[in-house]
Formats: structure tokens, sequence, C-alpha cells
């Protein structure tokens, strides 16, 4: 049986009570306060228009180890195609993210009530966008939040050929530079496994979150030029 989540208090079931599908539990609100909580359990919200909210902790649960990242020939030469900011359009990347069409989706997942929960984490530095321009336009993009040392990533979006597989790769350079310790990339894709992502079971992503979620890394943010050659 799936719990509903109380309003009145910020906690959730355990990770390991999710059904075969991978849902927690359902109902609550996106206070910023509980969705720092569901991160730091291994639990996000996913759910469609008009339905509740749904809490999920998925298994097996896709991870990108920073070592793992599989930098291209042709990728290490896309990068020298754009340039990119940290942070300056954070709503308008999740805005791009919601309007892409998806193979095998219908609709998205990103409400304007997402879109609004996660601008206020934007504005606590825990939600950050990693964004590529060309010619001054933004072309592709990627968001999500840091809890601890991981890098939580939510969604990306590319109107330029690499321009999103372009700021993984500048942001993986980041984080590895900043001492984060992997990336949570919660639902397993092809796309992402083709750039090293690995699936592991829940137990395994539990204890490896629980073990460095609560070493806050403090950053700006700031884009390191030096690390794009």
């Amino acid at each position: 049986m799936i719990l509903e989540v109380n309003k009145k208090e910020i906690n959730f079931p355990h990770p390991n009570t999710a059904n075969k599908d991978g849902i927690v539990a359902w109902g609550g609100d996106l206070n910023p306060y509980r969705l720092i909580k569901a991160y730091q359990l291994g639990i996000f919200p996913w759910y469609s228009h008009r339905d509740p909210i749904l809490w999920w902790s998925p298994n097996p649960r896709l991870i990108m180890e920073l070592d793992d990242f599989k930098l291209s020939k042709s990728l290490k030469k896309s990068i020298k195609k754009f340039t990119y900011k940290f942070n300056a359009n954070f709503k308008e990347v999740m805005q791009n993210c919601a309007s892409k069409q998806r193979k095998g989706q219908d609709g998205t997942w990103i409400q304007k009530d997402l879109i609004e929960a996660y601008e206020v984490l934007h504005s606590m530095g825990i939600a950050h966008s990693v964004e590529t321009y060309k010619d001054g336009v933004l072309v592709g993009g990627l968001y999500g939040l840091t809890i601890g040392k991981v890098f939580c990533g939510e969604s990306m979006f590319a109107n330029e050929s690499d321009a999103s597989k372009s700021a993984y790769a500048v942001m993986v350079k980041h984080l590895k530079k900043w001492g984060y310790d992997f990336i949570d990339c919660q639902v397993p894709t092809d796309h992402l496994k083709s750039l090293g992502a690995k699936e592991v079971d829940r137990e395994y992503f539990l204890e490896k979150l629980y073990r460095v979620n609560k070493e806050s890394i403090r950053y700006s943010w700031t884009l390191d030029k030096t690390l794009l050659d």
C-alpha cells in the first residue's frame, strides 16, 4: 500500500517501501524543505498534469561516477562550439526542458508548480542550471540540485546538436574540481548510459548517498574557463 504524505509533517516512508514501480508515497506539497528532505532520502517527485504528487525511489537507480564520464573526441570538439553560463537563466532552462518533445512521453512532468518550487530552491542556492549558448542564444542546458556532495540531475534539453551533452560535460569537469562525489541520474536512459552512467540497485545507491549527502560543499558555481580547454 502506497502511503499518503502528511502535509503537516516533513517526512517520508523509507525508500525501501517503494512498490515494484518505484513509488514510495503520494500527496503532500512542494514545500522547499520537503523537497530537500526527499532528495536527502533518495526520493524525488515525478507526476503528470492533474495527478497527485508522486514520490519515487526507483530500483535500479542510474548514477554517474564522475570518473566514468565518457568524453568522446567528437563531444570534446563540440564543447568548443558553444559558450556556457551557470545559473543565468534558470527558469528558462526549466521551461525549455518542459516544452521539449520526448519520444514515448505524452506531455511533461515539469508542471508550473514544479517550476515555481525549484525556483525557490534556486534562490536558496540549492538548485542550479548549466546553460549552453550559441551566438548569445540559449540553445541547450540542464538543471538539478545539490545535496551534500551529490548533484541530482533533473532534466536537460538541446536545440542544437550536442548542446545538452556539452553542458553535461562542462558540469562534470566542474563537479570534479569542486569535490563532488557523483551524479544521481535517477531513471535509466540510453542517452545517459552512453555518457558513462550505470545502473545500481537501490541499496547500493542509498548507502552511497547517505555517506556523502551531509558533507556540505559551498561553491559559487562560477565558470572556470580553463576547464573548457
